[in-house]
């Protein structure tokens, strides 16, 4: 800020750079308008029980916030993500063949866990039915934590659980322990690295009085992210970080929350006005003190017991007593201009969470190249929140069991103990989920066919992407089929499917033109 001379006879104060702009202090639009800066744990961990409260609310009550969080749900982890180990053989040592056949028998064992209820510490879901509870759970309140125990029971083939902790349990435990740099339950040390979460062993909103809450309503449990000895992973925690030393993470619907609060008023008030316009189709005026409509029910059901009381339904014909006359009611109800505001709040809420509107309210009504533009859009975000969810849950889990079925034999990996690099090697993966879908699958798979042509793309990855298929089964299937045809010799005219998938893009061209 600076101090200049005008006209010779005026000081006037002038601020530099931004100081005229962004963070001026006399412009009419920054009037009332008073902020000051604060620290992760000021802004977020603070606010965070609020913050909880009213996201969980939103969920339950408003279908915009529903629909936000469950299109996310559906698309990022859908029927859940899917294992493919992909070792680097090269690095091992081992002939492609002789990786594809340990890969296959990694993926079958896997299944053998993650395909049964086991793998839960507490036996309500399998490995991917967790994948849609801890992303939601996550989503909703900004974090999820989750445990992985080692717990032997009968009949198991490994001692691997995954328990999955709601985040307000993760909180500062009381009294404060001073002697620990502790916020919102995690603890830190004096470089920052999260060393321990602190662990409620009961909800801390729980209303049950049960001996087993009551003995453990006060405890908290401190839990090492890793074992001192073992090295081994004891908990994880999901969540987006936002910001530096940020110990906790932010519901999605934080910076909408408001505007989803407002949007659900109106559609309620809408509702409600609609409701009273079909019932109400006159008021009563009278000149005495003790109206017949002191107390009407929209409810042809109620047992209103009142003298003075008329229960109103469609179609319903009224005395009336001396002295009253009818006034007409008609409050313009639906509002004809309610559709077009509340889909541009729509496309307010969709833009802060990068949600396409027509996708937050399942209504495609522009042209081929407008939606699939959108879908291609959020396309992007769904990849984002996959590559995510895939290495802070999904490879970190593998990981661990791995390390378990090797060290049971079940396995075989040498040098998976011995170096880092080789245990990498060993671990390395993928994880694919649903596919995208398609509006027009015969330009889609025209256009993935070109790809592998050219080589920017491979036949694993296209099969993955249009139909979440793998490519190596589908070849050996296909193998069965032809041999299948050709014993009963059937013959499929190539030229005829060329025509054929030629007309159907026609008819779609033309269609598209109308």
């Amino acid at each position: 800020m600076k101090v200049r001379n005008r006209n010779n006879n005026k000081n006037v104060i002038s601020n530099y750079g931004y100081g005229e702009h962004g963070a001026s202090s006399s412009a009419k639009y920054s009037k009332n308008w008073y902020v000051s800066p604060g620290s992760p744990e000021e802004d977020i961990t603070k606010n965070l029980n609020t913050l909880i409260a009213r996201s969980r609310d939103l969920f339950s009550s408003s279908p915009l916030a529903l629909s936000a969080i469950k299109t996310l749900r559906t698309n990022v982890i859908g029927t859940g993500l899917n294992l493919k180990p992909k070792i680097y053989h090269e690095v091992l040592g081992l002939t492609p063949e002789e990786a594809s056949v340990w890969e296959k028998k990694v993926e079958y064992e896997f299944s053998l866990w993650a395909d049964s209820k086991d793998c839960d510490a507490v036996r309500r879901n399998d490995f991917y039915e967790i994948q849609q509870v801890a992303f939601m759970s996550m989503v909703i309140t900004g974090d999820t934590f989750v445990l992985l125990p080692f717990k032997e029971r009968l009949g198991d083939v490994y001692g691997l659980k995954i328990r999955l902790i709601e985040s307000d349990r993760v909180c500062d435990p009381k009294p404060e322990d001073k002697s620990r740099d502790i916020s919102g339950g995690v603890e830190v040390n004096e470089d920052g690295e999260i060393i321990a979460y602190h662990v409620l062993r009961v909800h801390p909103h729980t209303k049950r009085t049960t001996e087993n809450i009551q003995k453990n309503k006060n405890i908290w449990d401190r839990i090492e992210v890793r074992g001192k000895d073992s090295d081994k992973v004891n908990i994880l925690q999901l969540c987006i970080d936002e910001r530096p030393e940020q110990r906790r993470g932010v519901p999605l619907l934080s910076p909408v929350i408001e505007m989803l609060k407002q949007y659900k008023r109106y559609t309620d008030s809408e509702i409600m006005a609609a409701v009273l316009s079909s019932y109400v189709a006159f008021f009563i005026e009278s000149e005495k003190d003790n109206n017949v409509l002191n107390e009407v029910s929209l409810s042809s059901e109620s047992n209103n017991s009142k003298d003075n009381s008329i229960d109103l339904e469609p179609g319903g014909i009224y005395n009336l007593y001396p002295g009253e006359k009818i006034n007409p009611f008609n409050p313009q109800r639906p509002n004809s201009q309610a559709d077009v505001f509340l889909t541009h709040m729509a496309k307010l809420i969709g833009a802060g969470l990068e949600i396409p509107y027509e996708l937050l309210l399942k209504q495609f009504t522009s042209s081929y190249s407008a939606s699939r533009a959108a879908l291609l859009e959020f396309w992007k975000v769904v990849k984002m929140w996959r590559q995510w969810f895939e290495r802070d849950f999904c490879r970190p889990i593998y990981e661990e069991w791995l390390s378990e079925a090797v060290a049971r034999s079940r396995i075989e990996a040498s040098g998976f103990f011995s170096d880092p690099f080789i245990r990498k090697a060993w671990c390395n993966s993928q994880w694919f989920g649903s596919s995208q879908g398609s509006l027009d699958p015969v330009k889609e798979v025209s256009a993935a066919e070109k790809e592998i042509r050219l080589g920017v793309s491979t036949r694993s990855q296209k099969a993955m992407e249009i139909n979440g298929s793998d490519f190596t089964t589908n070849a050996r299937q296909l193998e069965i089929e032809q041999s299948l045809m050709n014993n009963i010799g059937f013959e499929i005219n190539k030229s005829s499917e060329t025509e054929i998938f030629s007309d159907i893009s026609e008819l779609k061209e033309d269609k598209e033109n109308e």
